[in-house]
């Protein structure tokens, strides 16, 4: 087969032609590609990190791990710069590491340690990282639905091209912040995609059980903006409906709503003892694995190698090694410094 006269230098040149491509494969090209899945891998050897150090009792109290959903992260992430605002929510790890988290502070601040991003005060559901965009997880259900409209009122105000994310999940749908904050946001016009990450399950409560519509997304109509739904565990169908979504935002036509359809493989918490679905359940969505899917894509159509794709997770790997022993080695407050970091100033 004959290549085409003009190649995208950034697809190796065992790549297929362009037009086989995905239109947002080729709008990234091959380093961001592989940049998008190392952070995949980031995020998952980070979460299966933490549920191991919590098991060996150096992680106290709870955490929510997002293991399964990492292709809805990444790819609702790709479109932003770090001008550009996420909030999150209580299972937001992925959602941090997407948007550029360095994964040593966020070990820390697991650990309770001076160093991570909250020094030690928030743990697993409060990071934020102000000076990558991301304003903040948030342990109250659709709690951070709110804040990001008023920080898309805010770029608004202040003209500048900023676009904002609002991350929830399913259980939020329900909520009367998410009602709110969806009209006023029409309304107004504000640039910000809400993004319902639904893995199916509000704690242990189905989606079939506590939401009278059949889609998420079904309900932007009543809020006169456009309600996409995309395959969550699809990295590609997720990035081509955010880029979608945030130009939309950027041009000054206002708001969006994503329904990405995924699966957590974990329970809720590490207190869950899933005995509100199946095992076969769980296998199911467990060979839809957003990373493999991910990797094998690149592969077949040639992005990566698989010496490439080898060398990515041993890069990931050695990132979340290298955290863990920052965390460890990090200081612990000290009872003197206790109010600290805790107020405004």
């Amino acid at each position: 087969m004959s290549m085409p006269a003009t190649q995208d230098a950034s697809v190796p040149p065992q790549a297929e032609p362009r037009a086989n491509l995905p239109a947002v494969y080729r709008r990234l090209g091959a380093p961001a590609l592989r940049e998008a899945l190392k952070k995949m891998h980031l995020i998952r050897l980070f979460e299966e990190g933490a549920e191991q150090q919590y098991m060996r009792g150096l992680i106290h109290g709870t955490m929510h791990l997002s293991i399964g959903q990492e292709a809805s992260a990444v790819g609702i992430c790709m479109p932003l710069t770090d001008a550009d605002y996420i909030t999150s929510t209580h299972r937001g790890h992925g959602h941090c590491i997407a948007k550029g988290a360095d994964v040593g502070r966020m070990f820390a601040e697991f650990f309770g340690k001076e160093t991570g991003y909250c020094h030690g005060r928030g743990g697993s559901m409060h990071i934020a990282d102000v000076a990558k965009g991301n304003l903040g997880a948030n342990g109250i259900v659709g709690g951070g639905i709110p804040i990001a409209v008023g920080a898309a009122l805010t770029a608004k105000r202040q003209k500048t091209d900023r676009v904002v994310i609002s991350f929830f999940g399913d259980g939020a749908n329900n909520e009367g912040a998410f009602h709110e904050a969806l009209n006023i946001a029409s309304v107004w016009k504000l640039p910000v995609v809400f993004v319902c990450e639904n893995n199916r399950y509000g704690m242990s409560t189905s989606t079939e059980r506590s939401t009278a519509v059949k889609n998420v997304a079904d309900r932007a109509a009543a809020y006169a903006m456009p309600g996409v739904i995309v395959d969550g565990n699809n990295f590609a169908e997720v990035a081509e409906a955010s880029f979608q979504a945030v130009e939309r935002a950027r041009r000054g036509e206002g708001p969006t709503l994503i329904e990405s359809k995924t699966y957590r493989i974990r329970g809720h918490s590490r207190s869950d003892r899933n005995r509100y679905r199946t095992k076969e359940e769980i296998e199911e969505w467990r060979g839809r694995d957003p990373i493999v899917a991910f990797e094998a894509d690149l592969l077949a159509l040639g992005l990566l190698t698989r010496a490439d794709a080898d060398a990515v997770r041993t890069e990931a790997e050695k990132d979340i090694e290298a955290a863990v022993a920052f965390a460890s080695d990090s200081p612990a407050p000290t009872t003197a410094d206790l109010t600290k970091f805790v107020y405004a100033n």
